[in-house]
């Protein structure tokens, strides 16, 4: 047994599974889903395959997991985000779309996992599918709330339009650099809000 092996062997089931799953993580973020194959993982990770599998039976149960904690870390920082707005429907969607305006100056992004991963599996029954579709609902749902505490003539339409703006700009990233990004998404926001019937304020342009 590798050195590494037999450390993870007397680590606790759950440092190792989280170990499992950060190394599957970055290698299906950087180099995608088919790319990657369970014996890179076994080998980065530093376990055995039936350690692997003992914890995720299948690739595809891996690739889920993968996205569920997406959506876990996507979703703290949009409540992180909504605590800023103070409880105003439009100062709380100028601070979500600041932290996503964000994401895009992250070191080596490479877009919105969701969008990748659902991009690989034309299948609308994959596992990975159904965890990234019900994320992009649940991302229209919430802009939908905003539009409806905003008091949009059309709540869900303004929600649907926020939704393909912002999956547009994880989709569009390497054409957009990172100081353009806030303007980008600030100003065609307004322009929505503002066909919608939502007063904005003006905006100095950067």
């Amino acid at each position: 047994m590798r050195r590494s092996q037999a450390t993870a062997a007397l680590a606790e089931p759950g440092d190792i599974r989280q170990r499992v799953l950060d190394c599957a993580s970055d290698l299906f973020y950087r180099e995608g889903v088919r790319a990657v194959g369970v014996d890179l993982i076994v080998e980065r990770a530093g376990v055995a395959k039936t350690t692997l599998y003992r914890y995720f039976p299948t690739k595809d149960d891996l690739v889920a997991a993968f996205l569920k904690a997406e959506d876990v870390h996507f979703w703290s920082c949009w409540d992180a985000a909504a605590a800023r707005g103070a409880g105003d429907a439009r100062a709380e969607l100028n601070a979500q779309l600041e932290w996503i305006a964000e994401r895009f100056a992250r070191p080596n992004y490479r877009g919105c996992p969701q969008i990748n991963v659902s991009a690989e599996f034309p299948d609308a029954d994959h596992p990975a599918r159904t965890v990234a579709t019900a994320h992009k609902h649940a991302l229209r749902d919430r802009f939908t709330e905003l539009a409806r505490r905003m008091r949009a003539r059309d709540p869900n339409m303004l929600g649907l339009q926020l939704a393909l703006l912002v999956n547009g700009g994880f989709s569009s990233s390497s054409i957009v650099q990172p100081d353009e990004a806030p303007r980008v998404l600030a100003e065609a926001a307004d322009a929505l809000l503002v066909a919608h019937g939502v007063k904005t304020e003006a905006r100095k342009r950067r």
